[in-house]
């Protein structure tokens, strides 16, 4: 009798992970699945950014503009503001007619950028034309020379229609929702929180004290997670996250707040988490650059400088913002981008 047997189904191809490591720092950018940053982290130590497990079991989504967003994390590129994501274009009338928030643009969040160029000390990715945005995203990953703790992220958009085009460039750098974040800030008048509450989220946990603002990660909550945004116009041009006894301080140029769309901050952080599965919480590190209206084959740019650097020190509230008390008079750590 003759047998007919199927072949095994071949697994769907892995995302490609390209390293930098200078033998303090190491990154991994992927030109896949919207071009990100999957990993950073000083060598030895456990990747500070928050990835999810689709990157396994979902490398290859579809890009059309019906796609819904894949929680892949890590850090990614966006343009603002998000009530305009889906109202310049198209493709998707449902989408435009309900101004939808959500989800960002498929095109360049999910399709895979071409790698431009690439050696042992920089990676330079570039994202399709996007007919919902209307943009096409150049980013550069660089090691920074004679700074080893530091990597650089560059970000050009380019208008790619033959009309007028206002966009910001928006950076989101998902890490852990335990890690323990501050901002610098001269009040609480230059903070907007928004608390996304119901019978399972409760409100964010935060606190002003010594010119920082920070969310409130040691104080216990009666519901079962927390959910919320905050919207800040800063200081100065940085902010500086704890996790896994290391610090990640990421710079920007410190912008006016009349240079940021009125819906938006120039730091943003998000905080989503239920206390039964705090593996899947996350915290996100957001930074606007200037709102922007751009000619056709009009380009901006905006830059973002991450620091990584070591801390054994006690982990707590007081012994982490006196720590960033020292650091701030160090210039050549905190020097203005």
């Amino acid at each position: 009798m003759l047998m007919l047997f199927s072949p095994p189904l071949l697994a769907e191809a892995e995302v490609t992970r390209i390293p930098l490591n200078n033998g303090t720092v190491t990154i991994e950018i992927t030109p896949d699945i919207g071009g990100r940053v999957l990993s950073a982290s000083l060598v030895d130590k456990p990747n500070f950014l928050h990835v999810g497990a689709a990157v396994e079991s979902d490398p290859n989504p579809s890009v059309t503009p019906e796609s819904n967003n894949i929680a892949y994390f890590g850090h990614e590129t966006w343009v603002g503001p998000q009530s305009q994501w889906w109202v310049h274009q198209l493709l998707n009338p449902q989408r435009a007619a309900a101004k939808a928030v959500w989800p960002p643009d498929p095109f360049l969040i999910l399709a895979k950028n071409t790698v431009q160029g690439k050696n042992a000390q920089q990676i330079i990715l570039q994202s399709p034309n996007s007919p919902v945005s209307g943009v096409v995203m150049q980013k550069t990953f660089s090691l920074v020379e004679d700074k080893p703790n530091q990597i650089r992220l560059d970000v050009t958009a380019q208008n790619i229609r033959d009309s007028k085009i206002a966009w910001d460039i928006w950076f989101n750098t998902r890490v852990p929702h335990t890690t323990n974040v501050y901002v610098p800030v001269a009040s609480m008048s230059d903070v907007r929180v928004e608390h996304f509450t119901d019978a399972t989220y409760g409100p964010l946990e935060h606190n002003f004290s010594d010119g920082f603002f920070a969310l409130e990660n040691f104080s216990p909550s009666t519901h079962q997670g927390r959910k919320g945004k905050v919207f800040i116009q800063p200081a100065q041009g940085w902010m500086a996250a704890f996790h896994d006894q290391q610090l990640l301080i990421i710079q920007f140029a410190l912008q006016p707040k009349s240079a940021i769309h009125p819906e938006q901050g120039q730091i943003e952080l998000y905080q989503e988490f239920l206390a039964a599965s705090p593996e899947e919480g996350l915290l996100e590190l957001e930074v606007h650059a200037p709102y922007r209206s751009l000619k056709p084959r009009e380009t901006m740019s905006a830059t973002e400088v991450w620091t990584i650097l070591p801390y054994n020190n006690v982990q707590t509230p007081a012994a982490q913002r006196a720590f960033l008390r020292e650091l701030v008079t160090k210039s050549s750590v905190l020097a203005p981008l």
